[in-house]
């Protein structure tokens, strides 16, 4: 019963590697003598106990130069407790009673095809897998019942959601377990489910020496074995370490230690007089450099196959120049990046899956991509470290201490000061007169909810027309249209104002993303609906109508945000719902929450054509299903 992986297979997607580039944290991998069980990739190990686990997980102690973080408590222990609660440190962890926070305690799973039984036993986490085609097989062939036992590896997350991972009998290949556990829901559910994927495609196995390694660890090293189908992968550290901000520090340890040997006197002095160039200091950097540093993790990048990156891991150490090794993907320069145009050519509409038409990006995780194309960092100096830092911050957020509120922007913006609602035109204490809420809205996606962009911009309605990227006036003002914000922009920036349609200049521009746009449109806009600052300026009163529709939504992590928003409004906030529930539940959903809000004392009492509400208060279905009708269903991944 053990299933090995086929080396064409592992060969095939490796190459499939270097042809997507992997310019997304997302690579796949197939195991071909696998078919009869698609929906899961485990390669058992015979018997209940799983022998020599330790051989299956990555092993620690990377490549020369690395001694881990325990190296610089010693020196630095409050830098080292600030990391320590950071989520960069839990970035991936093995499994264990400390890094767990799912239920393990004899919860059952059941896909389509397999049964997952979780268990903690003897200090480790357990599944047991019992595939239901394979026991009816044996039930027929009067052959015992057998269930394959494995102890989880690794796991992924420790914020917003927790991935886990399997041992894939192949070396020390760790293979993604179909089940992901959400922190704040406290539940498992499938784990495509959490994600925005086109739910018509047949879920894809992931591999995390593959996928996860480049930047949830420090320093990995996939370490493929092409003649044995084996991984050997090591990595100098699980999770964002020290050293992946600052270089390895082996060189830095020995000086720190031989200048501990000198005298008192003699050793401050030679401190004070030579500067250490033995571990790097990203705030000693230029902002561009500086901005590498996170960005070799925080960006889509070009994996040159010629960089050996599987074999040895990435050249790039903080302070390099990351252009060099693994220079960062520019939609809109791709005349500057000749390697990208043989994949384009195999695959024009690649770049969906990460950026908005106009190269914005638009997954979450990617913010050096958004810094590099804003004027602050182009013809200005901002930095990552403008605003951000790791250990004088909240582990939540990181930004650095006073970088709350506008003072982030008018760190260099003075001119602002004294007269801000000049330039807002909004109230001084209200939202619309916070700077990130109209130069970096939310318009990103990822870990189920909309993030701001790191790509400073102004709100234009001709971007909006150009991309269908929501623009940040209409984004707060939900129950405005396009035309609405075209006129204000020009009364106000003296903006150009573009020709618009019907629909645009009479339907309110949050509808015509959430009724008409594609998924990841849908889902920002069901986000911004729950979102405090736009509930205060468009009311709470008439969004529960559109939300009810998106619990049908195809997409799953639409279904949730809806839902999630739903709750956000009076009168919902007991609203039950199972976002992954079976698909004739969902109906049923919709019209409840449509007759809740009927019955509401809240309900308004007036018309509001622009988000289709009759003169009398009611709902208008017609209009709403004739926009609905112009739905966008093109199929939808993005790669966050």
């Amino acid at each position: 019963m053990k299933i090995k992986p086929h080396s064409e297979g592992v060969r095939w997607w490796l190459l499939g590697l270097l042809a997507l580039c992997l310019i997304t944290a997302g690579f796949q991998f197939f195991w071909s003598r696998r078919a009869k069980r698609p929906q899961t990739v485990i390669a058992p190990v015979p018997g209940s106990i799983q022998s020599g686990f330790a051989s299956t997980l990555p092993r620690v102690g990377g490549p020369p130069g690395y001694v881990t973080s325990a190296s610089c408590r010693e020196c630095h222990p409050r830098e080292h407790e600030s990391w320590h609660r950071s989520y960069h440190r839990s970035m991936t962890q093995l499994v264990s009673t400390n890094s767990v926070v799912a239920d393990f305690d004899g919860v059952t799973l059941e896909s389509s095809s397999e049964r997952f039984t979780l268990s903690k036993q003897g200090g480790g986490f357990w599944v047991q897998i019992d595939d239901f085609q394979e026991q009816a097989e044996r039930f027929a062939k009067g052959l015992p019942q057998e269930s394959l036992h494995l102890r989880m590896g690794l796991v992924t997350g420790s914020h917003h959601m927790q991935v886990f991972w399997l041992p894939g009998g192949a070396g020390n290949v760790q293979v993604g377990f179909p089940f992901t556990w959400l922190i704040e829901d406290r539940r498992w559910v499938p784990r495509n489910d959490a994600f925005i994927r086109d739910p018509t495609v047949q879920p894809t196995k992931e591999v995390w020496n593959l996928t996860c390694i480049r930047c949830h660890t420090t320093a990995g090293q996939p370490r493929p074995d092409f003649e044995r189908d084996i991984f050997d992968t090591q990595v100098a550290e699980l999770g964002v370490a020290c050293e992946a901000c600052h270089g390895p520090a082996e060189r830095h340890v020995e000086h720190q230690l031989a200048l501990a040997k000198t005298g008192p006197a003699e050793s401050r002095a030679a401190k004070e007089d030579a500067k250490d160039d033995t571990i790097v200091q990203p705030r000693d950097l230029d902002h561009i450099r500086s901005s590498q540093v996170c960005g070799s993790c925080h960006s889509i990048k070009w994996f040159d196959e010629s960089e050996g990156w599987r074999e040895h891991g990435f050249r790039y150490r903080p302070g390099d120049d990351l252009e060099k090794t693994t220079p960062v993907v520019r939609p809109k320069r791709v005349e500057h990046q000749p390697w990208l145009k043989n994949v384009l050519a195999k695959n024009p509409n690649l770049f969906e899956d990460f950026f908005w038409s106009d190269g914005m990006i638009r997954v979450a995780g990617r913010e050096f991509n958004g810094l590099l194309e804003s004027a602050c960092f182009g013809r200005g100096e901002m930095s990552c470290l403008s605003c951000h830092s790791l250990h004088k911050s909240e582990p939540n957020d990181q930004l650095a201490r006073g970088m709350e509120g506008n003072q982030a922007c008018l760190q260099c913006h003075r001119a602002f000061r004294e007269n801000l609602t000049a330039h807002t035109h909004h109230a001084p204490e209200s939202s619309g007169s916070l700077c990130d809420n109209c130069h970096m809205p939310h318009t990103s996606y990822g870990l189920l909810k909309a993030i701001r962009s790191h790509q400073i911009s102004s709100p234009t309605v001709a971007s909006s027309l150009e991309t269908g990227r929501p623009n940040a006036c209409n984004m707060c003002h939900l129950d405005q249209t396009l035309d609405w914000t075209s006129r204000h922009l020009h009364a106000w920036f003296n903006q150009p104002t573009p020709e618009l349609n019907g629909e645009q200049r009479t339907v309110a521009a949050s509808l015509l993303w959430m009724l008409s746009g594609e998924a990841g449109q849908r889902a920002l806009a069901a986000w911004t609906m729950g979102w405090g600052p736009a509930r205060e300026a468009s009311g709470q009163d008439w969004q529960a109508p559109h939300l009810a529709h998106l619990l049908n939504d195809p997409y799953s992590a639409v279904r949730y945000i809806a839902h999630r928003s739903l709750r956000q409004l009076p009168g919902f906030t007991d609203f039950n719902y199972d976002f992954v529930g079976p698909p004739q539940t969902r109906p049923k959903a919709e019209q409840e929450a449509l007759e809740r809000w009927s019955k509401l004392q809240s309900r308004p009492q007036a018309g509001n054509a622009h988000v289709f509400l009759k003169p009398d208060g009611t709902f208008d279905f017609v209009a709403a299903a004739r926009l609905h009708q112009k739905r966008n269903d093109r199929p939808v991944r993005l790669r966050e």
